[in-house]
């Protein structure tokens, strides 16, 4: 059991991990330099609760190991994943005793030559910080739980919103509710586990709608009961396809039968709820979500090219879009107007540059990553115009996200503007679509599934479009083979009752 520190004594608390989202439909790779990583000072300012004048500060020493996140995209190559497990590990090692871990993860990481990467990470990290430390992870919502990774871990927490607005914060919540165990002199608390044999893509349990909004509201009033230290459920990870892909509930409590009891009773009611899950906005093909917005008053009319979206872990370079916009004699005319970022292509970028603004291009535009997985991700030929060019650097669009910013190149021919990325990255926020500006154009037909908080706040209205890709919406399609049936959406006509019965780590 951990020791109880003295009054004057401060806790030694390290800070680490290794975040990524995967997507194993999608044929990019993800290297070590697609990873952000931080160590020391720079690490300990990722966080607001580790500044020297916080509320924390007097009571802990927080020992700062190494953090990598990078930008979901396909599965990570297995020497990079193995070279930030070595360095977490080593680290760990090397910082003497440590009375915990804040383990700052996603949860849904896939490794080449790996199942259930958390899992593994996860005991190289108990045996490096031995059986006294107390581990307590932050985690994405849309991460996988399986028994194996839960049971090395102490305290696990989620996100209780998508879009995940409270992601920060979930981070502080796993170090303060550490901090608060550490100082009760209690020990380890019992936490009981229990998947959900239900899989569903993000989009369709957003918290914005119910029945996920009552489901992950009544989080807190299950943590606010007398023994309960925390509750969480997760959604899981639709485009992995492993056995530990489903939906899951964690409850943690000094009060075994009270955690079993918590656990079960929201296993049931994301049961139950199952059916009710929907998508947050309305959808529809490529074809008849462009139609539909190009004759909408409603301006800027933004569109989810959902199949491809690179902060789910698609490549990020299909044409498709592309190709269905300018298919279409409105914007192809110009009589309607569309920026579309962002495809990734890097040659594409470098002849841009080459040839300057105001210059005629003829380029062959995406699939360099995703040719050869059907026809949507061939290559399109595009003649046009460069109208934009952007540097990379500092202050660049896109330079503050995961996987970093890169050069970009903006292609207009008739209504449709097409940005043209070095590398994979968000179009989030106005800040990343640089001297571009969204609210210029009729539509606005972007990478990402739901909207993230600037870009709803710029929707005049909006479109998830079904596009294909390695985030494809329609799990049945994508071709799962080795995640556990029965599972919804997969079965649902005589699938009998699940056990929702939670188990005690």
């Amino acid at each position: 059991m951990p020791r109880a520190p003295s009054p004057v004594s401060r806790l030694r608390i390290g800070i680490g991990g290794m975040a990524v989202e995967c997507s194993q439909f999608c044929p990019h790779r993800t290297t070590y330099d697609d990873f952000r990583v931080t160590r020391g000072a720079a690490l300990l300012g990722r966080y607001s609760w580790t500044r020297p004048d916080g509320d924390l500060a007097g009571r802990v020493e927080w020992v700062p190991l190494v953090h990598a996140v990078a930008l979901p995209g396909g599965p990570v190559e297995r020497a990079a994943y193995d070279r930030v497990k070595r360095e977490l590990t080593g680290r760990i090692r090397e910082s003497g005793t440590l009375d915990g871990l804040v383990y700052d993860i996603h949860g849904a990481m896939s490794v080449v030559g790996l199942d259930d990467a958390e899992a593994d990470l996860t005991e190289a990290v108990r045996a490096a910080a031995g059986p006294r430390a107390l581990l307590s992870a932050a985690m994405d919502l849309h991460g996988n739980v399986s028994r194996r990774f839960a049971a090395r871990l102490d305290l696990l927490t989620a996100h209780r919103l998508a879009p995940h607005e409270d992601a920060w914060e979930t981070r502080e919540r796993a170090a303060c509710k550490l901090v608060e165990r550490l100082e009760s002199g209690k020990g380890r608390p019992y936490r009981a586990w229990v998947q959900i044999p239900v899989l569903l893509p993000g989009e369709k349990t957003s918290t914005r709608l119910e029945p996920a909004a009552s489901l992950y509201g009544g989080l807190g009033a299950v943590e606010a009961l007398d023994g309960v230290v925390d509750a969480a459920l997760w959604v899981g990870y639709a485009w992995a396809d492993e056995e530990r892909c489903r939906a899951a509930a964690v409850v943690t409590a000094d009060d075994p039968r009270l955690a079993v009891h918590q656990a079960g009773l929201l296993a049931r009611r994301y049961w139950d709820a199952r059916r009710g899950f929907r998508f947050v906005g309305p959808t529809g093909d490529a074809d008849s979500c462009i139609a539909r917005a190009a004759a909408s008053p409603r301006r800027p009319f933004v569109i989810s090219d959902s199949g491809d979206n690179p902060t789910a872990g698609g490549a990020g370079d299909l044409p498709y879009m592309l190709g269905r916009l300018l298919a279409h004699d409105d914007l192809a005319s110009g009589r309607v107007t569309a920026l579309h970022p962002g495809i990734t292509d890097p040659r594409a970028v470098a002849a841009c540059f080459a040839a300057g603004v105001g210059a005629a291009v003829t380029l062959r535009v995406g699939g360099q990553v995703s040719a050869g997985t059907g026809p949507h991700a061939e290559p399109y030929e595009l003649t046009g115009t460069v109208t934009a060019l952007e540097p990379a650097g500092e202050g660049a669009p896109g330079s503050s996200a995961q996987g970093g910013g890169g050069r970009t190149a903006a292609v207009t021919r008739g209504g449709v503007t097409v940005v043209l990325t070095e590398r994979r990255r968000p179009f989030h926020t106005r800040a990343d679509f640089g001297a571009l500006d969204p609210r210029g154009y009729d539509l606005v037909v972007v990478k990402i599934g739901y909207l993230e908080p600037e870009l709803y706040a710029l929707a005049a209205d909006w479109l998830l479009a079904l596009t294909p890709g390695g985030v494809d919406q329609d799990l049945l399609r994508l071709g799962h083979h080795r995640v556990r049936r029965p599972l919804y959406p997969f079965d649902d006509e005589g699938f009998e009752e699940p056990d929702l019965t939670a188990v005690l780590l």
